[in-house]
């Protein structure tokens, strides 16, 4: 399968993390959303003990987006998921983040890490199965950028990069919170990174949860329409109006 190969159904849908297990820790309090199309991924974590109200605390937060790849390199071992990161909150990996997977059943999945030592479970929420849409905004030019709006069933996250790039001294596997300390002056533009998470229900977008933290609750007007095989419109006060169809299917499901 190779890396624009539309993945597994099962894999469908938005998936709540409710464990991870590390050497060193056992965390079930983290929120933690991985949405999930028929390619293309977003995903968010808030630690419960960030204060978000400071840099400090909202650069304890994750997020990342881009494409999904499913392989099974060697058949004696459960197939291999990897989150292939085409923009990412914190600062880049030196290896790729992938785990096996293993399905309990069709709505639990668990995941251990290959190139580090964690296990974690995966539950899919209710109702996040069959739209599965993935845009890509459009600049003045019609441009296509790495800004992306992620639609599965009744839920849609909204993921915008920052627009300022690393300081010269950022080290594959630094963080975020790092790079901050280290450069507090520029905290806020390394900081300026938007996911945004929650249900899009009868043409209202409720945001549960975002890397900012002054959105969540609020609660806009928004309208995708696919105007053809392209390019899509999307009605809202805080969302760019023009996006490249990366995926679009709209099939419902009984979940």
């Amino acid at each position: 399968m190779n890396a624009t190969a539309p993945i597994p159904d099962r894999y469908h849908g938005v998936w709540q993390r409710t464990l991870l297990k590390t050497p060193g820790e056992r965390d079930t309090t983290t929120w933690v959303r991985w949405l999930q199309t028929g390619l293309w991924h977003g995903d968010l974590r808030v630690p419960a003990t960030a204060d978000r109200s400071t840099p400090a605390g909202r650069a304890e937060q994750q997020g990342f987006g881009g494409t999904t790849l499913i392989t099974r390199p060697d058949p004696a071992q459960p197939e291999v998921c990897t989150w292939q990161r085409q923009i990412d909150l914190q600062p880049p990996r030196s290896t790729p983040d992938a785990g096996h997977m293993v399905f309990e059943s069709p709505d639990v999945v668990h995941e251990t890490g290959i190139h580090g030592p964690y296990f974690e479970v995966w539950e899919r929420l209710p109702g996040s199965l069959g739209t599965r849409i993935a845009l890509a905004a459009l600049d003045d030019r019609g441009t296509p950028t790495t800004e992306r709006l992620l639609v599965a069933g009744r839920y849609l996250m909204h993921l915008r990069p920052r627009r300022t790039a690393w300081p010269a001294d950022t080290a594959a596997d630094d963080t975020l919170a790092g790079v901050v300390a280290r450069h507090p002056q520029q905290a806020e533009a390394l900081l300026d990174f938007e996911i945004s998470f929650g249900t899009l229900e009868h043409g209202v977008w409720t945001i549960e949860r975002s890397s900012v933290p002054a959105l969540e609750d609020r609660v806009d007007s928004v309208s995708v329409q696919r105007k053809d095989q392209h390019i899509a419109w999307v009605e809202s006060a805080r969302l760019a109006p023009r996006w490249q169809v990366l995926e679009w299917h709209t099939a419902t499901a009984p979940d």
